[in-house]
């Protein structure tokens, strides 16, 4: 087992260790599940505890071989969660959740194929390369949340899917910045040359109005993605998704917040206020 892979639980529960690690009270996977029924609210928070976990393995190891190992680990924690002893507290917390919900084996191991991709990439060629870590990396948890939710129609497993890709892709818009000090760029090269840019003008945090245009052209392309979702979410499964339609919410906000600043994302990380959260969180729960 890699050094690492398993951290120090104490007294928590499995449930309560997920919540630290993906809920804290203020983050918008906090609000999203705010209104959840109790076994729904822990089975998402686990989920959202898993991708947690594997993003750290990969960005907390300086070495490429120690992060490949950590998520080999997982892969074989996965297993455990089937037909063994799985040994992590979030492992522990999806066996709960497998027994009571629709969570498959392929859909978790698409998620750790996700980490593997931020491996095997710190710059990404082109947006089809990058549409496919967004599909495993966001869009198959997304899929995997809508199972506990409640899909009534095959068309809400693609709005998941889309909406998962929108969340993603907002989260890459928002931590340009912050991605560029770790040497990592998500925006395609492919856009970047169209843009009169290169991969080291990010890193280099330049932001002039080549920068500009580039970052409207991905907002833009990120709200469609939010449109196409909801497009795709039958009328019947609405109520039983609240909990994505909170995150698309809060995400589209942070998305409009982040145009307000013409996408300078560089040397600022964009957020909103808790109770500007929680109110966003609230109204779509209450009105949809």
């Amino acid at each position: 087992m890699p050094t690492g892979s398993i951290a120090t639980v104490g007294p928590m529960t499995p449930d309560q260790y997920c919540q630290q690690k993906a809920t804290p009270r203020g983050s918008s996977c906090y609000y999203s599940v705010l209104f959840l029924p109790p076994a729904q609210r822990a089975a998402v928070t686990a989920l959202q505890a898993f991708r947690r976990e594997l993003d750290g393995a990969v960005r907390e190891s300086l070495d490429p071989g120690v992060a490949r190992a950590r998520l080999e680990w997982w892969r074989g924690e996965v297993r455990a969660v089937f037909d063994g002893r799985p040994q992590h507290p979030v492992a522990r917390a999806l066996v709960t959740a497998i027994e009571r919900y629709a969570i498959s084996h392929a859909g978790l191991d698409a998620v750790i194929d996700g980490a593997q991709m931020d491996l095997d990439y710190n710059r990404y060629p082109d947006f089809a390369t990058l549409e496919l870590y967004c599909a495993r990396a966001s869009g198959a948890v997304a899929q995997l949340t809508a199972e506990v939710l409640g899909c009534s129609q095959p068309a809400t497993r693609d709005y998941a899917h889309v909406l998962g890709l929108a969340l993603r892709l907002t989260e890459i818009i928002r931590d340009v910045g912050q991605d560029a000090r770790r040497n990592r760029v998500y925006l395609p090269l492919e856009e970047l040359e169209k843009a009169g840019l290169t991969a080291d003008d990010i890193i280099a945090l330049r932001q002039d109005e080549r920068f500009e245009r580039l970052m409207r052209f991905q907002i833009q392309r990120a709200g469609g993605y939010y449109d196409r979702a909801l497009a795709l979410l039958p009328a019947s499964d609405w109520r039983a998704q609240r909990c994505g339609l909170v995150l698309a919410s809060i995400h589209r906000a942070l998305l409009a917040e982040i145009a307000a600043l013409r996408g300078r994302t560089m040397n600022q990380r964009v957020s909103l206020t808790p109770l500007r959260k929680f109110w966003l969180a609230w109204w779509t729960w209450v009105s949809t």
